[in-house]
């Protein structure tokens, strides 16, 4: 890794020169440094944009050369034609004219190649320079996202006792848990702790780089507190409180944003059936169209539901975090160890080569994982379901293979027209259902699984709560929820109860329980507990703060999935309604127009009581009918896709939508069409 980050150094030292005659001075840089401050980037601009430069030179000239290269075979094989069939004027000279004829093609291959490469150095180039820009947009998405959380949970440790100095040491350490709103209070520290600079200072420098303004406010406020002594727990309320109703009011233009969305896709996904009735009228009336209709087909359609998935990923928030926790480090200065232990890892991974010991031990650990999974591979694919993939993916190739051996599947456009169903479901329809099923599977048996544990979730924070005002330690309180609820997390807490009561501590019982589960919500709230109950048992008003933030989290889900529901519905009933349509067009106006054409007498004659119309005798009707059938598959996969983002903000949501709407499309037209 040393080795790579020396080359890069090394490559973009040697440009380096090229960016200081060509490029410094040009307001874009000043932006291109403040996006990389903003995007947490430790590169400087100077360095960066010269790399850029390197490696959009370097691929520049390869593609100039391989495009010169392609041009020149394509000339030489007569692909390309050199002639433009232009009338040369005979005032020409005959010298020029000849001159011409030398250079035409070393002039055509030198212009083709400098534009494709021109273009690709552009490119690449481009993306280095507004890449700190999305990375930052990245991250202030991210830290408005989780701010009302993180906001809680420096209330509820204030509420625990903690200083303004431990509060932000332990929001700089839960990086697992509020993300990049934890990497930029560990910048405020690791200025204070390297650079000797007062932690005020650090808040008001770090205020006027982060990426997102909702964050340098609350810096700003905060500050403004710290210098003038007001209370800080009085603050962080306000500011909790003030955040949570900020949350729900952005979930609401979400909301709206994502019902005009739903209208745009009906109106986006009609169009590729509209433009299709028009080319194949076209078509009838006697000009081809059949290179336009598949790439409608097999062009349009797809683009346009990859468009649309991009265009719902700008607005639909993604649920941040992995859900994960570790024990904290016992040392007081929590950063520095962090860092030192990244460097010990990276210590203990050289180590691994040199001794056999360590080696062992890695070998030992591998083997035992792999045995957890051979032994209950259910669980482990119910934990990623995508991983079911390393197993389908060769099955599904494995039935394509077997179908082509054998001969049932079709090997040309003629013969895949011939057996249109039969083609289509060998080399689609069963690999996407091989694909498809276990990821639906397990992951709806994921979604089940945690919503065993978030459904009551709310509620038993609130019992907890209530159990501690009354004098229960939290160990105590633990069973006393368990003996009065039911269900998955009742038998949970339990097991906590019995783990704390045969040694082990409350913070490493609970973080087992969260990393049982791995549910980033849930996570947030045994972070904020385990941290406030080492200062003290009775932490009431910690466990209303992590109820409270809970029970909005419910109501903003709520709000969607009851949103979401009926956008899904929208983008549904919009695709029966274009498998109705495209149905009703094979069976009742391309077999009739077919009929028609064979009763013209190979074109020319009148169709339908002869009022001068002609119907092209070269439509194609097999064609049609295979286009017309992979239209309906393509449409009903990419908006089973969509349902399932739109409903979870997840893809694999869209597994189970994506075999239901297949199935229906295989159904009628076998049975119907």
């Amino acid at each position: 890794m040393n080795l790579e980050n020396k080359n890069k150094s090394r490559i973009a030292v040697t440009f380096y020169p090229l960016y200081e005659k060509y490029i410094d001075g040009y307001e874009f840089t000043n932006n291109v440094r403040k996006n990389l401050i903003k995007s947490n980037n430790p590169q400087n601009v100077e360095l960066y944009l010269s790399k850029g430069l390197a490696y959009g030179s370097i691929s520049g000239i390869a593609v100039w050369l391989l495009s010169v290269i392609i041009v020149y075979a394509l000339i030489s094989t007569g692909v390309l034609p050199t002639t433009s069939g232009v009338t040369i004027p005979a005032a020409v000279p005959q010298v020029l004219i000849e001159i011409w004829r030398v250079i035409k093609i070393p002039f055509v291959l030198l212009v083709s190649g400098t534009i494709i490469g021109t273009g690709v150095f552009l490119l690449i180039f481009g993306l280095f320079v507004f890449k700190p820009s999305f990375d930052a947009s990245s991250r202030e998405r991210e830290i408005n996202t989780l701010l009302p959380d993180a906001i809680s949970y420096m209330y509820a440790l204030s509420i625990g006792g903690l200083n303004q100095i431990e509060i932000l040491e332990a929001i700089a350490q839960a990086e697992n848990t509020y993300g990049e709103v934890s990497e930029e209070f560990k910048i405020i520290l690791q200025e204070t702790y390297y650079f000797d600079t007062d932690y005020r200072s650090a808040i008001k420098e770090h205020a006027a780089r982060t990426p997102s303004t909702k964050f340098s406010r609350f810096l700003s406020d905060m500050l403004s507190v710290l210098n003038t002594g007001g209370d800080i727990e009085s603050f962080l309320s306000d500011k909790k409180r003030k955040y949570i109703r900020e949350a729900k009011q952005e979930q609401e233009k979400t909301l709206e944003t994502l019902e005009l969305f739903g209208e745009m896709y009906m109106t986006l996904s009609l169009f590729p059936l509209l433009l299709i009735i028009v080319l194949v009228i076209m078509g009838i009336m006697g000009e081809s169209q059949t290179l336009k209709l598949t790439g409608t087909v097999y062009g349009l359609i797809p683009m346009t539901g990859i468009a649309f998935l991009v265009l719902i990923s700008t607005v639909k928030q993604d649920e941040t975090g992995s859900g994960e926790l570790k024990p904290e480090s016992s040392s007081e200065n929590a950063v520095v160890d962090q860092n030192l232990s990244v460097k010990y890892g990276e210590l203990v991974e050289e180590r691994v080569e040199e001794h056999s010991v360590f080696q062992n031990i890695k070998s030992t650990e591998r083997s035992r994982r792999l045995s957890e999974i051979l032994t209950n591979p259910h669980i482990y694919f119910r934990d990623n379901p995508l991983h079911t993939l390393f197993l389908t993916l060769p099955m599904a190739i494995a039935v394509i293979i077997i179908g082509i051996v054998t001969g049932i599947a079709p090997l040309t456009i003629d013969d895949l027209k011939s057996s249109v169903i039969v083609g289509t479901v060998i080399y689609f329809y069963i690999p996407s259902y091989i694909i498809a099923t276990p990821i639906a599977i397990f992951h709806e048996w994921r979604t089940r699984y945690e919503g065993s544990i978030t459904k009551n979730f709310s509620e038993t924070l609130r019992k907890l709560a209530n159990a501690n005002d009354i004098g229960l330690t939290l160990f105590e309180a633990f069973q006393q929820v368990a003996d009065t609820s039911e269900g998955r997390l009742s038998k949970e807490f339990k097991i906590i109860h019995k783990k704390v009561k045969y040694g082990m501590s409350v913070e490493k019982a609970l973080i087992e329980f969260n990393n049982k589960y791995k549910i980033p919500r849930i996570s947030r709230t045994i972070k904020l507990i385990t941290k406030s109950q080492k200062a003290s048992n009775q932490i009431t008003q910690v466990l209303v703060t992590a109820a409270e933030a809970s029970e909005t989290q419910d109501d903003l889900i709520r709000q969607r999935k009851s949103q979401a529901r009926m956008q899904v519905a929208i983008i549904l009933m919009t695709y029966l309604t274009l498998l109705a349509v495209m149905a009703i067009l094979q069976t009742r106006f391309i077999g009739v127009m077919a009929e028609l054409v064979s009763a013209s007498g190979g074109g020319g004659g009148g169709g339908g009581g002869g009022g001068g119309m002609s119907f092209s005798a070269d439509m194609d009707v097999e064609y049609l009918s295979l286009l017309f059938f992979h239209a309906v598959t393509l449409q009903g996969a990419i908006s089973g896709l969509i349902s399932g983002y739109m409903r979870d903000a997840k893809i694999m949501s869209g597994a189970k939508f994506l075999i239901i709407l297949q199935t229906i499309a295989l159904i009628v037209w076998i049975f119907v069409v």
